[in-house]
C-alpha cells in the first residue's frame, strides 16, 4: 500500500522544505492552496500582495461548504494518484479536515514541522514569497488556531520533526519518519 502523509505545522515551521524533499524523491504533492487560487480564478477574484483576498475567499468556501470543505475538495485527486504514488499532502489546516480525511484514509500519518515562534518569525519576514512582519504573523498564527482550530492536527500528529536548525537536519528528520511509516 502507497503511502499517504499530511505535513502540519505554524507558518514558518519548514513544511514546504519536507513536501519539497518528498516531491523531490517521487511522491506525488497535493497541494491544499492550489484549490483556492484555482476556484479564485475561476470566479474572477484577483489575489492581492498582502493576501486578505486569499483569506476573505478560503472563509467564504468554508461557511459555504463546511469547515471540513478542502478536504473534500481534494479527496478525488488523493483517490486518483495513491494508488499508484506515495502521497503528501502540503496544507492541511484545520482538524476538521484531519476529521474528514481520516474517517476515508485510515492509513494517513500527519508529520508536524515545529519550530520556536521567534525563528518562525524570523523566517517569515525574511521569505521572499508572501513575507509578513512580526505583528503580522502573530495575528495570522492566532487566527488559524482559533478559527481553524489548526492546533489539533499538530498536536495529535503521529510524527514530529523540530525544525530549529538547518535544513539538511530538517531533512534527514523527514528520512527517518518515511522509513518508519
Amino acid at each position: 500500500m502507497n503511502k499517504l502523509i499530511a505535513i502540519v505545522g505554524m507558518s514558518g515551521s519548514g513544511k514546504s522544505i519536507v513536501t519539497d524533499y518528498l516531491e523531490s524523491i517521487g511522491w506525488c504533492k497535493i497541494y491544499f492552496g492550489g484549490i483556492t487560487y484555482k476556484l479564485m480564478e475561476e470566479a474572477g477574484i484577483v489575489r492581492t500582495e498582502d493576501g486578505k483576498s486569499e483569506k476573505e475567499f478560503r472563509e467564504k468556501l468554508r461557511k459555504e461548504y463546511g469547515r471540513e470543505c478542502y478536504a473534500k475538495f481534494i479527496e478525488p485527486e488523493i483517490r486518483e494518484k495513491l494508488p499508484t504514488n506515495n502521497v503528501v499532502l502540503d496544507g492541511l489546516y484545520s482538524w476538521y479536515e484531519y476529521k474528514y480525511l481520516i474517517e476515508k484514509f485510515p492509513n494517513l500519518k500527519l508529520v508536524a514541522v515545529v519550530a520556536d515562534k521567534n525563528i518562525r518569525y524570523d523566517r517569515v519576514s525574511h521569505r521572499a514569497d508572501r513575507p509578513f512582519d512580526k505583528d503580522a504573523i502573530i495575528e495570522r498564527d492566532l487566527s488559524e488556531i482559533e478559527n481553524l482550530y489548526k492546533g489539533g492536527p499538530i498536536a495529535y500528529a503521529d510524527y514530529f520533526i523540530l525544525n530549529n536548525s538547518t535544513i539538511d537536519d530538517e531533512i534527514n528528520s523527514i528520512k527517518k519518519i518515511i522509513d518508519e511509516v
